[in-house]
């Protein structure tokens, strides 16, 4: 995808900018998602009971679909 087709650092920054959007965008999403299907909330479990356990898990998750986020914008 060329936007800027005289201009390739133009263009490689525009594309950068995008496309981080985009994940970062999917992985709130994604967030969402997994807090909304866990039973307890994810944030009051971490912050408020200091829930090792659970921090540790949604680290994971959030390492793991970011990978997987990662591999599908490259292609």
């Amino acid at each position: 995808m060329i936007i800027f087709p005289d201009r390739p650092i133009l263009n490689a920054i525009t594309l950068t900018i995008t496309f981080s959007g985009v994940g970062i965008v999917m992985m709130l999403l994604a967030y969402r998602l997994i807090d909304a299907i866990t039973p307890a909330s994810l944030s009051k479990e971490i912050v408020d009971n200091k829930n090792l356990a659970v921090a540790v898990l949604v680290g994971s998750l959030i390492l793991g679909t970011s990978i997987i986020i990662a591999a599908a914008l490259l292609g």
